[in-house]
């Protein structure tokens, strides 16, 4: 499988978009890795609990994700993605 972004794209983030709301399944989000703080992961919401989110990518063979880390909070989510360019 193809991964989402080559290493020359880039996003457009909306780093307000979880202060008016939670996190939605299908949400793609920027969020900061919960144990390397400097590491910026963009990945897919697949619930939200209590303000906590499952977070899986699309390549789950060569994926680091919730299914390794645990969930995240809220307060770790920088913003959600809202377009990608090539």
């Amino acid at each position: 499988m193809q991964p989402l972004l080559s290493s020359q794209q880039e996003v457009l983030v909306d780093p307000t978009a979880f202060r008016r709301r939670r996190p939605n399944p299908g949400d793609l989000v920027v969020a900061q890795h919960p144990q390397r703080p400097d590491l910026r992961l963009i990945k897919w919401v697949v619930y939200v609990e209590h303000d906590r989110c499952f977070l899986k990518g699309l390549n789950p063979a060569a994926s680091t994700d919730s299914r390794d880390f645990g969930l995240v909070t809220k307060e770790q989510l920088v913003g959600r993605v809202l377009c990608r360019f090539p």
